[in-house]
């Protein structure tokens, strides 16, 4: 076991779990239109956590760690996008429609899978994502701070999958390390790129402006 990938990965896990904590806490804050999009947003993160965590195991827990690492990056990921979107946009969808969201990625894995073009599906689906937290930062505007963020966080992901990958070395350095100590940053300023945005356009109003009471 190496210790460098325990301690990369111990730090993405304890980092998705604290994004997972956040959005957690800060959903009581949100009124019903928003919820299905912060669940989601929140399962995003627990199952990146859940796969950072799986990696610093036991060689037995190999198995785990693949399939959740599948689930993050097929699943959590995109619905981390799909949530920037929805909360960017003010759009208030039910559960069925959310629902239908996770069905809908469940069901293109495996339509991909059963033709062998995984990690081609993989590629466009992380960068559809990387282009909807784009949008939802952009069209923060003149808001900077989101659009920003939207920007740290996109090119922290590109730099992290595309320049350092996650096989072979740098240097000294095991690029999975790399890989995990670059997305220890990406997730969180992710976290709080999704709770600036505004969320459905009542809610919004109701939490900057609470109603006081006596």
């Amino acid at each position: 076991m190496q210790y460098s990938t325990v301690l990369s990965g111990g730090m993405l896990a304890l980092a998705c779990l604290a994004c997972a904590v956040a959005i957690g806490k800060a959903r009581k804050r949100y009124g019903e239109a928003d919820q299905p999009a912060l669940f989601c947003a929140l399962l995003g993160f627990l199952l990146t956590a859940a796969a950072a965590a799986a990696s610093v195991g036991e060689p037995s827990w190999q198995a785990a760690h693949l399939w959740l690492s599948q689930a993050s990056s097929f699943l959590g990921l995109p619905l981390l996008g799909v949530a920037a979107l929805a909360l960017g946009r003010g759009w208030a969808w039910s559960r069925p429609n959310w629902g239908r969201v996770v069905l809908g990625l469940c069901a293109f894995f495996e339509l991909f899978r059963q033709m062998n073009l995984l990690e081609d599906y993989r590629l466009l689906l992380n960068l559809a994502t990387l282009l909807l937290i784009v949008y939802a930062g952009a069209i923060q505007w003149p808001r900077r701070t989101p659009a920003y963020a939207a920007t740290v966080v996109v090119g922290l992901f590109l730099l992290g999958t595309l320049a350092v990958g996650s096989d072979g070395l740098i240097g000294p350095l095991r690029r999975t390390d790399l890989l995990q100590a670059v997305l220890t940053l990406a997730y969180p300023l992710l976290a709080w790129l999704l709770l600036s945005l505004p969320g459905h356009a009542e809610d919004c109003v109701n939490r900057e402006n609470p109603v006081k009471t006596l």
